[in-house]
């Protein structure tokens, strides 16, 4: 709906252009007064006026309040009945431009909820009979069996009846190290099936289940967000009347001051034309494109002006922890192993294993030891949803996650670091753990600098994870943010922001994954990371292209640069609109000079705007 409003408003707008420049070339070159110069300036009204004058009398009707739009359309009116009709349609255009730019930053947040519905798979294998039959997700009932083989994601909410595996859940939960499931286990829809197929007996309805629940988040939180009040919004219902009731007032009561009705008449449409906010809203209009241009040329996306000046009442940021506090690759920090053993030995066998798995840890192991390790070329074997095995001589040797005994002598090793929320990787030989690997999922570069900048301006920062309490509070002491929240789904960071926002909190969340959609539109601004799931992108306000998150602060100084304009803007068109209005009323203003004054006025405010561009 919103892009065929967006693309009737471009239409509308390019055809206004079209017939006030035919207006102007047919005055220019042919005769000034002609039937076909008014005509084109007022198709040129009419077509480029019509969407702002609707929506004028629509805000109108439903506020009981006059708006700024039924002021500059009063104002066009008056250029025109003064046979001013450029500076009439001029007006009109500046308007109609803005409005486009509206309804553009307003259809970005359409695509959100689109994109929401390919998180699950759409048909499913239901098991009927002992035959696999596929069908559509939204047929199944609960009590229907499923199987999802390897590759595949699970369509539904459900437990596990038959088999084991592990499983990427990264779109509900947002952590990056698959998780083992097996018989009795629940799982989620649109989890990501890695290791072998199993069944899963449904037991939610598909209108019910999580990765629905997240499209429901977003569409309700899109649907809530209060419409943020520029300050242009806050001038402008005061602005308004007092120009309008100035404007009646030296048309009516003109006489008083020894005019004739129709030199007052004039003189109150010059109170309109003076007093339309054209260079009013210039003073806003120009350097929120202004900074949204050098956002822009940093590789930040803003979607939309009221966007960057609401970064000026931030208080509050709550960060996502997997790919925007951490980089969401394991390093591996440790390596333990007893003294009864040959450390390269124990590494050989150790690298040999782990070069076989494509668990993420794994790899880890894999890139650490690539240069010190040498790959001994074991038989090797997986087991589902625990680790790697290899019969090396009389000796069974095993890495990740399997039930052994552990050898006292790194025992204390072991409980310091599961502690510090390290994932670990057994070493086992003969069903006893000899030796563990520690990894981490590391703090990305620059984060402390950036967290310590937003602290010197008095914002309170938090970090929330899907993971569990000792990782989120290893990373949240070493990132330096204030606190944290830890095993977090969806709906919890929703509740975490509408809690703050509840104390009157002005709430940034940061975050890459699709688990954090629901959260940056809940929000009052949403900032995803360019690396980020396409759901994220869409439903944030503000993307990081380039995946810095130094770009935080600067985006915060940017916006007040902004309004530190802005303001210097409004004072100067006022004041303008003021002198004109006072010359006016004692007679030494006809209408060709106070549209000079008007123009010109507007022009240095725009000129004042482009400042922003530069830094």
């Amino acid at each position: 709906m919103l892009k065929k409003q967006l693309y009737r408003e471009t239409l509308n707008l390019i055809l206004s252009v079209i017939f006030m420049i035919a207006a102007w070339l047919l005055s220019y070159f042919i005769h000034d007064d002609g039937w076909y110069v008014l005509l084109s300036y007022g198709l040129a009204f009419i077509i480029g006026g019509y969407y702002k004058a609707k929506e004028g009398i629509k805000l109108t009707i439903k506020n009981k309040s006059l708006n700024v739009e039924i002021l500059m359309i009063l104002a066009a009116l008056g250029a025109f009945i003064s046979d001013d009709y450029a500076e009439g349609t001029i007006l009109i255009f500046i308007f109609a431009l803005s409005g486009v730019l509206e309804s553009f930053a307003m259809s970005k947040s359409e695509k959100a909820l689109t994109s929401l519905l390919n998180l699950a798979p759409r048909t499913a294998l239901l098991i009927k009979d002992d035959e696999e039959i596929t069908v559509p997700v939204n047929k199944l009932s609960i009590g229907d069996v499923v199987k999802v083989k390897v590759g595949q994601q699970i369509p539904v909410d459900g437990e596990i009846i038959k088999g084991s595996t592990s499983l990427d859940q990264s779109a509900i939960t947002g952590e990056f190290i698959p998780v083992y499931r097996s018989e009795g286990d629940q799982v989620y829809a649109g989890s990501l099936n890695i290791e072998s197929s199993i069944r899963v007996l449904t037991q939610v309805d598909s209108n019910h289940t999580v990765v629905q629940q997240i499209i429901n988040l977003v569409k309700t939180a899109q649907e809530n967000k209060t419409e943020k009040q520029t300050l242009i919004n806050k001038i402008e219902k005061y602005y308004v009347y007092i120009v309008i009731i100035l404007s009646i007032f030296m048309m009516i009561f003109g006489s008083l001051l020894g005019l004739s009705q129709a030199e007052a008449i004039r003189r109150g449409i010059i109170v309109l034309v003076v007093g339309s906010p054209c260079a009013l809203v210039a003073s806003i209009t120009p350097a929120m494109l202004a900074s949204l241009s050098n956002a822009a040329h940093k590789r930040i996306l803003i979607k939309g002006g009221k966007t960057l000046e609401s970064l000026i009442d931030i208080d509050t940021i709550v960060f996502d922890k997997t790919g925007t506090i951490t980089s969401g690759i394991p390093k591996v920090v440790k390596t333990e192993i007893i003294d009864l053993y040959d450390d390269k030995e124990v590494i050989d066998i150790l690298y040999t294993l782990a070069k076989q798995s494509n668990h993420p840890l794994a790899q880890a192991i894999v890139k650490y030891y690539q240069a010190k390790a040498t790959d001994k070329k074991y038989k090797t074997a997986e087991i589902s949803g625990h680790g790697m095995e290899a019969k090396i001589g009389d000796d069974i040797w095993r890495i990740g996650k399997f039930e052994a005994m552990q050898h006292s002598a790194i025992q204390e090793s072991y409980i310091t670091c599961t502690s510090l929320g390290h994932s670990t990787v057994n070493i086992i030989k003969n069903n006893e753990i000899i030796g563990f690997v520690a990894l981490i999922d590391s703090i990305r570069e620059h984060v402390i600098p950036v967290i310590d900048d937003l602290h010197q301006h008095q914002i309170k920062t938090y970090m929330i994870t899907g993971d569990n309490a000792f990782t989120g509070a290893y990373i949240a002491k070493e990132s330096h943010v204030d606190n944290y929240f830890a095993d977090c789904l969806p709906e919890d960071k929703v509740k975490h922001i509408s809690n703050f926002q509840e104390d009157n909190h002005k709430v940034i969340m940061v975050g890459d994954g699709i688990n954090d959609a629901p959260a940056l539109a809940q929000s009052d601004i949403g900032i995803a990371m360019g690396a980020g799931t396409d759901i994220t992108l869409e439903t944030a306000d503000i993307i990081f292209m380039d995946d810095k998150l130094e770009d935080l602060p600067k985006i915060i100084k940017l916006a007040k640069r902004m309004r530190s304009i802005t303001l210097q803007n409004i004072i100067f068109s006022i004041s303008v609109i003021i002198f004109l209005m006072c010359i006016n009323l004692i007679g030494k203003l006809d209408i060709e000079l106070g549209v000079v004054f008007h123009e010109g006025s507007t022009i240095l405010v725009i000129l004042n705007s482009l400042r922003l561009l530069r830094k």
